[in-house]
């Protein structure tokens, strides 16, 4: 599990926001809607790669999962991780999709970097179960789709940063 501290978050609309598991979203509007007779302030958040609309309470999104892009110093946080030897997982492959799982769902770029570089090591080594193939292309895609809304480069340039980093 990830140690970083959390801290609150103040977004606006056009702003984007990673959303944990779901990828980059931009925020639609804030708006405020009254639940249960007291008013609560909402983000409306599209998620890009899918085009999913989610209404994330403004008080709780951080607990949600909600977080700013990644920063210069996390991505070459992200590339030395992809550069390091995979740690070699001896679990059995349902073990290892719950761990994987588990990781993608932090939001983490770090613990996300890890369940691509292991996977893609792992695939070398042996077949992949169908859920562990499901989750490399998830991992990947969430890594490509942040570094290049971050960067403000085209997906296809950074795919091509993984690759040349993954095949070294």
């Amino acid at each position: 599990m990830t140690t970083e501290i959390k801290k609150a978050i103040s977004f606006k609309t056009g702003d984007k926001a990673y959303f944990a598991a779901q990828g980059v979203g931009v925020i639609r509007k804030v708006e405020t809607r009254e639940i249960g007779g007291t008013s609560q302030d909402f983000y409306i958040v599209q998620v890009i790669s899918s085009g999913a609309k989610l209404m994330i309470p403004t008080s709780g999104a951080v607990k949600a999962g909600m977080r700013d892009l990644i920063d210069d110093k996390e991505i070459r946080k992200v590339y030395r991780i992809l550069k390091t030897p995979r740690k070699v997982n001896q679990t059995t492959w349902n073990r290892r999709f719950r761990e994987y799982n588990e990781k993608l769902r932090t939001g983490s770029p770090a613990e996300i970097a890890e369940v691509l570089r292991d996977l893609y090591t792992l695939q070398y080594n042996k077949d992949l179960s169908f859920g562990e193939k499901e989750m490399l292309e998830k991992a990947r895609s969430l890594i490509v789709e942040e570094i290049s809304y971050a960067k403000k480069s085209k997906s296809g340039e950074i795919e091509k940063e993984l690759d040349k980093i993954l095949l070294n």
